[in-house]
């Protein structure tokens, strides 16, 4: 889709493959890491927690987008309930897809008055009303200056992908006129976007302690994070070869970093909004490129977008 325009061979090819991708997925179903060749080298940080399923449907949810082949309009009606989309997971990123898939699809329902796909609609609804304070069903964490907090460590990947997905219902809602229905209030498509715009200013530094979480951006932001490339010294400080081993001294110092990875985004403060400066603190400390992919979707909106209403 990004590439039609431009370069319609090049884009050509990678639906090409996308499709032969998803046909050898769904054939041969299962995950990666009960592979007895890859487990060890993915887990237990990357293991496949979450099962397969969720990326079939958002897989043939996209290519329908990309194709309009009614195959996978089907594939989507037919395999929802035995592949989980009704699951209500409320989460999204690198792992789970269930919020996205049904924001996604919801499109079909708000713009394309496709009734025959409302029950990820109606998912969607319902992930939109957790994250409202105010909604009954409201059961999604905030801390107390207001960032989204999910345990588990790597928090900011949670607020950067749920913001994104609160811009594009906010847009879905928007172009047809209409508001989302949390039971107790009427939720407009600027109430979304206000909280989505709170969660990057919290991440830019609009926080109790007045700290970017995006490096490099501002005068104060994390100086020793989880970074192999950013704490160890350049070739040009150091021309000899660092082995695997050798760089404790660097892990383990209390300098700052001696090369700024600028624009990482990492894993944030705790429930307390506290963040403590710690290289070895990797939940909080280590930027990662699923944190950084949603965020630039969110700013791209408030650039050309900067007033929520």
């Amino acid at each position: 889709m990004a590439f039609r325009s431009s370069d319609p061979g090049y884009a050509d090819t990678l639906l090409r493959n996308a499709m032969k991708a998803f046909e050898f997925a769904d054939t041969y179903r299962g995950a990666y890491s009960d592979n007895a060749n890859v487990r060890d080298g993915v887990c237990p940080f990357y293991c496949d927690f979450d099962g397969y399923q969720d990326e079939l449907l958002w897989s043939a949810a996209w290519l329908r987008r990309v194709t309009q082949d009614g195959g996978y309009l089907d594939y989507i009606q037919n395999n929802g309930k035995t592949l989980g989309a009704e699951d209500n997971i409320n989460e999204f990123g690198w792992d789970n897809k269930h919020a996205g898939l049904n924001v996604l699809v919801s499109k079909d329902v708000l713009e394309g008055s496709m009734y025959n796909l409302e029950s990820y609609k109606s998912s969607a609804d319902s992930f939109m009303c957790t994250l409202i304070p105010e909604s009954s069903s409201s059961h999604i964490e905030y801390t107390p200056a207001g960032l989204i907090y999910k345990p588990g460590g790597s928090n900011l990947q949670h607020v950067t992908s749920i913001s994104f997905l609160l811009l594009v219902y906010a847009n879905y809602l928007a172009r047809t006129s209409q508001s989302l229905n949390c039971g107790n209030i009427d939720v407009s498509p600027t109430t979304l976007r206000t909280i989505a715009k709170k969660q990057v200013d919290y991440i830019l530094g609009d926080n109790p302690i007045g700290l970017s979480y995006m490096v490099g951006y501002s005068d104060h932001y994390p100086q020793r994070i989880h970074h192999r490339g950013s704490s160890l010294p350049s070739i040009k400080d150091h021309p000899q070869p660092i082995a695997c081993k050798e760089g404790s001294v660097y892990f383990n110092s209390s300098n700052p970093n001696p090369n700024v990875l600028v624009g990482a985004l990492v894993g944030g403060p705790g429930e307390d909004d506290v963040y403590d400066d710690d290289r070895a603190d990797f939940r909080k400390s280590e930027p990662t490129t699923y944190i950084n992919a949603p965020f630039v979707g969110v700013l791209a909106y408030f650039v050309a977008n900067p007033n929520p209403n």
